[in-house]
């Protein structure tokens, strides 16, 4: 009986499971580039991440974190003029 070609000599099971192995292979391969991009685009970015609104390097005043703190309601007007002159002098 002739097989045009598509014998190999491997049952329908081993080459279902082969296939599943190759697709695991791939999928572990795209998750370590992506992984790998976002690892070095964090280092480039001097460990700062994404979405925190600062360039890197770049850090608040202590009284630009008072004024974000009462603007979020976390203190009241006197305690964060009480704090403002504190870090003025």
């Amino acid at each position: 009986m002739m097989n045009n070609g598509w014998d190999h000599g491997f049952d329908g099971g081993m080459s279902v499971f082969g296939g599943i192995l190759m697709m695991v292979f791939w999928a572990a391969i795209i998750v370590g580039v992506v992984l790998l991009v976002v690892w070095l685009t964090r280092q480039v970015a001097g460990g700062q991440t994404f979405g925190g609104g600062h360039a890197a390097g770049h850090t608040d005043s202590a009284v630009d974190i008072l004024s974000q703190r009462y603007a979020r309601g976390e203190i009241d007007k006197a305690e964060f003029e009480e704090k403002r002159k504190d870090l003025t002098g």
